[in-house]
């Protein structure tokens, strides 16, 4: 059966297309309620669902928001593997059906632009994770939309910044092993980048280490990924060629997840033969065997916080004082930790 058109619906109610129009948009300074009301009734009979895509070119309005995902580690598929970005995305997707926008989730590789979809698909707005290149960022003031940054630590005005101390998170990890005793401390994490998130929590490790006068072994830095894999290989690495470590800082709860397992696998007990502590609280997190010591920010709220933000802009609200928002973060103790005899 041919789709109906707005003209269809403009025959049957014998009313003009523009009338049509202005009953979906609940125009009652145009049409009464009376014709709104009939009008949405033929809609339902007939079957007819608006062309968003026309709607948006009339009203320069998509109500289309894109989420970008940097693929900069050499494992491409975290977007799709790692919980934490679910969890962030459910937090986004969740407040922007309150107020009526829908998201188009993109992941980006180093050196792609995200220009062009942007502008093909006439995003109201964009929330980006992580970090990029700054002439990633430069080409996104020149489209004119409203942004804002997630985990990002680009030093910018013109973005609304949302995040986490993730210095502080690698310090209060690490210092957390530290005040249960433990001194030879491996950190297991993804690529190091300047002002990226990996490096914050790298150097919150090293300063809890100095700062308890203890010698800085780069040996004891294991870094690739921020994936499980990641974590086996570490684990593994670890249980062979470093058995004077105790405990170990994984830079992200699924990275935790990888070492524990292999540790296991190579006669290793966790928490009994080495300590464990993680980053993010996952879901995942209080359910894996034995349930994760981890630093805990609150992913879906991280989300939510964003999402609301972009909106308010999208829709000129009052510009609110601070540019960058900071949640807090909190170590929850489970079972992967314990006290060095």
């Amino acid at each position: 059966m041919k789709k109906p058109t707005i003209k269809d619906v403009a025959k049957v109610a014998g009313v003009s297309a523009a009338a049509v129009s202005y009953a979906l948009n609940g125009r009652t300074d145009k049409v009464s309620n009376e014709t709104i009301e009939r009008i949405k009734k033929i809609i339902d009979t007939m079957n007819y669902i608006p062309d968003f895509s026309a709607r948006s070119l009339v009203k320069n309005q998509s109500k289309l928001i894109g989420i970008v995902i940097p693929q900069t580690e050499s494992h491409k598929q975290l977007i799709l593997e790692n919980p934490f970005y679910s969890e962030m995305i459910s937090g986004i997707e969740g407040k922007l059906r309150e107020y009526g926008y829908h998201l188009l989730l993109s992941g980006v590789n180093q050196g792609e632009s995200y220009l062009d979809l942007s502008v093909q698909r006439n995003l109201d707005g964009a929330i980006m994770m992580g970090i990029y290149p700054e002439q990633f960022y430069d080409g996104f003031k020149k489209i004119n939309i409203p942004i804002v940054l997630i985990d990002s630590y680009i030093n910018d005005s013109y973005f609304k910044r949302i995040g986490i101390d993730d210095e502080y998170g690698g310090y209060l990890a690490t210092k957390y092993l530290i005040d249960k005793g433990h001194s030879n401390i491996g950190l297991v994490t993804g690529a190091i980048r300047k002002d990226g998130v990996v490096e914050k929590r790298f150097l919150g490790y090293k300063r809890a280490i100095r700062e308890a006068n203890f010698f800085y072994n780069p040996d004891y830095v294991f870094e690739e990924s921020m994936s499980y894999e990641h974590g086996v290989a570490a684990g593994q690495l670890i249980a062979k060629k470093f058995p004077e470590i105790t405990a170990v800082f994984a830079t992200g709860d699924m990275v935790a997840f990888g070492a524990i397992r292999s540790l296991v696998d190579q006669g290793k007990k966790v928490p009994e033969d080495i300590s464990v502590i993680g980053f993010d609280d996952i879901t995942m997190s209080k359910m894996f065997i034995p349930p994760l010591t981890t630093v805990r920010q609150n992913i879906t709220e991280k989300g939510a916080i964003a999402a609301e933000h972009l909106i308010h802009m999208i829709q000129g609200g009052v510009e609110q004082e601070a540019n960058e928002i900071m949640l807090p973060l909190t170590i929850v103790e489970r079972a992967t930790v314990r006290v060095k005899d």
